[in-house]
């Protein structure tokens, strides 16, 4: 069984933040694979569910992003996981928008919600890193993350959610490849035959037959003008 946690703060207010990417992700997934209703557990939103014959739980914690170790590690223990069982989503500024990557284990890069989890459960669990992009210099970060996305982010944006839901039950087997490959086919879709032949540069057009020499006398051009 995995954890699949996704990162974010709670209320309305946050709900379209680039720091909530992660609880958008599980929202998608929990969608899009039938999972049932969430319910308040392990100071946080959970929906127990499966891919398949895969059982996961999603869990959307209620503590706030810096808080969220608290309720990792809680739902960690319930469920009698290890670290390598858990898989976290969450916003990534080090990734242009758009960008996905999966990766085991590593440092936090000064993600508060990563630090939490960090100091509950250490860091051998995987992460799913959702590309937001960078305001340019660090001091702007803070209030970066906490604005909502713009209009013009909408289509990567439904594309990433949507390429990580289809990936979902991958990770739940474990298999981070597969779930990167699912992605890609949503960010990058392999182009139809049909698109292949529209692209095709036209036909240069081809060259007018030369005209053929009238050799008629002018008695016979005359003749023929009149019969």
């Amino acid at each position: 069984m995995k954890l699949i946690v996704g990162l974010g703060n709670p209320g309305a207010k946050y709900a379209r933040n680039r720091h909530n990417i992660g609880f958008m992700a599980l929202d998608r997934i929990a969608a899009d694979h039938g999972f049932p209703g969430w319910k308040s557990k392990h100071q946080g939103a959970v929906s127990e569910g499966r891919f398949g014959s895969d059982r996961a739980v999603l869990l959307k914690p209620d503590t706030y992003m810096n808080k969220s170790g608290d309720s990792v590690g809680a739902a960690m223990r319930f469920y009698k996981l290890e670290p390598q069982d858990i898989i976290v989503f969450h916003d990534e500024i080090d990734l242009a928008p758009g960008k996905v990557k999966w990766k085991m284990g590593g440092g936090h890069a000064g993600h508060n919600g990563l630090r939490s989890i960090h100091a509950h459960i250490g860091a051998d669990y995987g992460r799913v890193r959702l590309g937001v992009g960078h305001p340019g210099h660090k001091d702007a970060v803070p209030g970066y993350v906490l604005r909502d996305f713009p209009k013009a982010d909408a289509d990567w944006l439904d594309d990433v959610l949507r390429g990580c839901s289809d990936g979902a039950p991958h990770l739940a087997q474990g298999d981070g490849a597969k779930f990167m490959n699912a992605v890609g086919m949503r960010l990058s879709p392999p182009r139809s035959n049909d698109s292949e032949k529209k692209t095709k540069p036209p036909k240069p057009p081809q060259p007018e037959a030369a005209p053929v020499e009238d050799t008629r006398s002018t008695l016979q051009k005359l003749m023929d003008r009149f019969t």
